[in-house]
């Protein structure tokens, strides 16, 4: 099995946030953020699984985000992901997108939302809540590569002058959504590329531009679906602002092959704070490997 071997220890990455306009009421709030389950029997153990969970409960979180690819290509395996799911702890609510992976068959969109729900979590689809009050929107957007995606029919309905947590699968889309205040994009799908180079980055960021670079007959050769996930490789992992938005990439606890190197699965634990409480320059706070 894949995840035995090749996943790697599960590592915490804690972060704080400023945020333009918090209210007063909300410094501290802490959010979790899970990605990337990919929950098949192959690529994510579940003794990690209940690890992760374990911690996260330990961070007594308010918000819980879980932003998609929570099965790989058969949805059925989101019965018994959701039971699991269904131990995460939040004070205020747990809120889920679905990605690529979530859309495989036909039924996958209904019976993973449907699963979900069942266990407390709420699927947001082109939709804004409100769990903290009409000061705080969480806006949840349908799959980049689906037709689901259509931010125009939520984004421009919000308050401007209210703060927002956007959460959409891939991290693409913030290119899309500079248009609109963001003020903190979560977003999943890369797994940080997996194999990161230390001082250059996600391997296949390269390996895509390669492909590019090579006549059409010599690309159908290349590893197709790794080499085009994602655009913006830049954005693999971690906390990116992009135009006036910020934008954070988790890694995700699924493994594909060839596995991870340097680029371990990840829970992050995020805390917003008043944008004026903080230096402009403070972002990431701390690390802890597990």
């Amino acid at each position: 099995m894949i995840h035995h071997f090749l996943a790697g220890k599960l590592q915490v990455d804690q972060l704080t946030i400023p945020v333009n306009a918090l209210p007063q009421r909300l410094t501290g709030l802490r959010i979790v953020q899970l990605s990337d389950f990919h929950f098949d029997g192959m690529r994510l153990a579940v003794e990690l699984l209940e690890e992760t969970i374990d911690r996260a409960n330990a961070f007594a979180p308010d918000l819980v985000m879980l932003t998609g690819d929570f099965v790989t290509d058969d949805p059925s395996p989101i019965h018994e992901l959701a039971d699991h799911l269904r131990r995460l702890q939040s004070r205020s609510g747990m809120f889920a997108v679905l990605g690529n992976h979530d859309l495989e068959q036909p039924h996958s969109r209904a019976m993973i939302t449907e699963a979900l729900q069942r266990s407390g979590i709420q699927v947001l689809e082109n939709q804004a809540a409100y769990p903290l009050g009409e000061d705080l929107a969480i806006v949840g957007l349908g799959d980049y590569w689906s037709h689901y995606f259509l931010p125009q029919q939520v984004m421009p309905h919000i308050n401007p002058a209210v703060p927002r947590l956007v959460l959409s699968h891939n991290p693409d889309t913030a290119a899309l959504l500079k248009q609109w205040r963001v003020d903190l994009q979560l977003s999943g799908h890369t797994h940080g590329g997996q194999v990161v180079l230390p001082r250059i980055g996600p391997i296949m960021a390269y390996a895509r531009r390669l492909r590019l670079s090579m006549p059409r007959s010599v690309r159908k050769l290349m590893w197709r679906e790794c080499s085009e996930v994602v655009k913006h490789w830049e954005w693999a992992m971690g906390l990116h602002q992009v135009g006036e938005n910020w934008l954070y990439v988790n890694r995700g606890l699924g493994t594909y092959l060839p596995g991870r190197w340097n680029c371990p699965p990840e829970l992050t634990c995020i805390t917003l704070v008043p944008a004026n409480s903080l230096p402009t320059d403070v972002k990431q706070t701390s690390l802890v490997v597990c």
